[in-house]
């Protein structure tokens, strides 16, 4: 393998990892300001939102068919979200599933 490439990869999984390693090694144990713990919480619902137009718009046109296959992966995605509150892997293990089943044996 091109060195070029190893060190490509190398600095791509460094920057990858770095992002999410560092807040939780330097926070761990300590206690956030209100203000911050206020602000960090509307992010789940701001990455919702943002994912939510992806989920309705195909080629820039609103898609309610039954070809969406992330509309209709949404809706076992949601009720397993609401059932099991706050569980992030069992929701995107769903999701992907769905997704997963739809792509194979839908006609």
């Amino acid at each position: 393998m091109n060195i070029d490439l190893s060190l490509c990869i190398a600095g791509m999984c460094l920057v990858t990892l770095l992002p999410r390693v560092l807040p939780v090694t330097l926070l761990a144990g300590r206690t956030l300001p209100p203000l911050l713990e206020r602000w960090l919480s509307f992010v789940p619902v701001s990455v919702l939102a943002a994912l939510v137009p992806d989920l309705l718009l195909s080629q820039d046109r609103l898609n309610l068919s039954t070809d969406n296959f992330f509309l209709i992966a949404a809706v076992p995605t949601l009720l397993v979200s609401w059932y099991k509150k706050g569980s992030l892997s069992v929701a995107l293990a769903v999701g992907m599933g769905t997704v997963a089943l739809l792509r194979h044996y839908w006609v």
